[in-house]
């Protein structure tokens, strides 16, 4: 249904949602009570993986929402993060495993699986998920391989099963309603796109240089773990097949060689440049507290947070880590009918929030994530747009986490996998784009999607 009416924007107070449905190519749009139908009993779901996304962002929605969600088992090998959820939800100590492999020790407990665990942990519990009967609420980067991609889609047809990939953007009031605008014909025919992710440094420094998707082999190539977002997203705005990639980029910045006079292998070792390097460990987790939800720490204690950076991951020189993926990329599309898109991924900004401008044969939309600005040839005027304008669900990505969840929940009380917009089904070719991307990339290539 989402992908046929152009579901826009999204207003969420005290549960109550409307969405703006574009039900014409002219503009005309109806305002629809999505909120009136409620599941007859809540779906209940297993946590796989109870960090940052699993808990914080996911299987919140159960605490918010009851009788929609509830969350009956866990497996996460860190015990406070498991004892956390436990708390929360009452889950009895039979349900809480330590790795994943141990929920199918037992015939299958709940209707769906929320499976937010590392990139390189998909595979397996999607795989015996699937087989053992349960929908999946998956995390992106659905796999590492593309094989791997197509086997979870396989045995997803095979199971009739509803797998929801986590392209939260799509559930964003502002995507949706720059997906709105497209669809209604105002700005004519796409001709081209170009966009920009500016990662913002220190999140760089945390998630790709430091942290868990430092390293393509451990993790996926950063165009993957990263910007698989952003190529969904383009995907979904061109609403038409990709023909051609080509990739350029390089790891510049984040290198052992760059690592300037007098620094130390981490932060606390007495580095001399520690006070005026921008990427000091002691000043981002010590002193400014931020980025530490990663950190196995139970609450934001000084001392913890100290014995973090001198014997974690996150301590380390940012010149020093075992990381490998790109901190600058660009790539270029070719979509059907000769549709160019145009995509950088920058680490080196003080900013974040994605700057997308599109160019149609009537007219042309410039956004960055929290304002849009259309203006039509004909007239020349221009219409502002921003997020204030719309009173969103207010989870993380501009609502899109627990938008998600809702039409995932949705989804599995009716068994109808069209109530979804990110269903592996949809997910599969912005992913090939990703793995396009890094081909192309390594060996200097112009490469043909072939899905």
């Amino acid at each position: 249904m989402l992908r046929a009416l152009g579901l826009a924007t999204l207003a969420t107070t005290a549960g109550r949602v409307k969405v703006a449905c574009n039900i014409s190519k002219k503009g005309e749009y109806l305002i629809q009570e999505t909120d009136s139908w409620k599941p007859e009993r809540p779906v209940t779901v297993i946590v796989i993986g109870a960090g940052s996304r699993g808990w914080g962002a996911y299987s919140s929605y159960g605490l918010e929402f009851p009788d929609e969600l509830q969350v009956v088992g866990v497996a996460e090998p860190i015990p406070f993060r498991r004892q956390r959820i436990s708390e929360a939800f009452s889950i009895p100590p039979e349900n809480q495993f330590v790795t994943w492999e141990h929920v199918f020790d037992r015939p299958k407990i709940a209707d769906a699986l929320i499976i937010a665990t590392p990139d390189h942990l998909h595979y397996g519990p999607a795989m015996a998920g699937l087989e053992a009967g349960y929908d999946l609420l998956l995390e992106k980067v659905i796999a590492q391989t593309w094989q791997e991609c197509n086997d979870i889609l396989g045995l997803t047809l095979q199971k009739q099963a509803i797998v929801a990939v986590c392209h939260v953007l799509r559930y964003s009031a502002y995507f949706r309603k720059m997906k709105e605008v497209v669809d209604s014909g105002r700005l004519g025919n796409i001709v081209s796109i170009q966009h920009l992710e500016p990662i913002e440094h220190i999140h760089m420094a945390h998630s790709f240089v430091r942290g868990n998707w430092n390293n393509a082999k451990k993790s996926n190539p950063i165009i993957l773990s990263k910007s698989c977002h952003d190529t969904d997203i383009l995907r979904w705005i061109v609403d038409k097949p990709s023909r051609k990639v080509s990739s350029f980029g390089s790891l510049s910045v984040f290198r052992q060689e760059n690592a300037p006079p007098g620094s130390t292998y981490r932060c606390t070792d007495g580095c001399a440049v520690e006070r005026e390097c921008p990427f000091s460990a002691i000043k981002i987790y010590l002193e400014r507290k931020i980025w530490l939800g990663h950190f196995q720490i139970e609450e934001e204690n000084d001392d913890l947070i100290l014995a973090e950076l001198k014997n974690g991951p996150y301590g380390r020189c940012v010149f020093r880590c075992d990381n490998d993926v790109v901190d600058h990329q660009v790539t270029n599309f070719l979509f059907e009918d000769q549709v160019t898109v145009s995509f950088s991924m920058e680490a080196m900004t003080h900013y974040g929030g994605r700057r997308t401008r599109i160019f149609g044969s009537a007219g042309d939309l410039a956004g960055d994530e929290h304002s849009m600005t259309i203006t039509e040839f004909s007239t020349m005027e221009k219409e502002t747009w921003d997020v204030s304008m719309v009173d969103q669900n207010q989870s993380g990505h501009g609502g899109g986490d627990h938008g998600l969840v809702r039409d995932f929940v949705r989804a599995v009380s009716r068994h109808d996998e069209s109530l979804l917009s990110s269903t592996i089904q949809a997910s599969m070719e912005s992913h090939l784009m990703g793995f396009k991307a890094e081909e192309s990339r390594l060996k200097g290539t112009v490469e043909t999607m072939e899905l």
